[in-house]
């Protein structure tokens, strides 16, 4: 998927935004590694988001998680 960053964007914030959680910036970082250096986006730049596997019970207990 591609995002077009708007004025005032970071990695973490492009994260929360597609993943729900700024702790997946590092797969925005390593799939656009030329623009890793940067930390406030300008608007215009397009970037490449990866489809990963989202764990929606990572958050949880592990008494909650269940058995799968």
């Amino acid at each position: 998927m591609e995002y077009i960053t708007v004025s005032g964007d970071t990695f973490d914030r492009i994260a929360y935004k597609h993943y729900g959680d700024e702790k997946h910036a590092i797969n925005i970082i390593e799939a656009n590694i030329d623009y890793a250096g940067i930390v406030i986006f300008g608007a215009g730049v397009r970037l490449n988001i990866p489809d990963i596997e989202i764990s929606q019970t990572s958050n949880l207990p592990p008494w909650k998680r269940g058995n799968s």
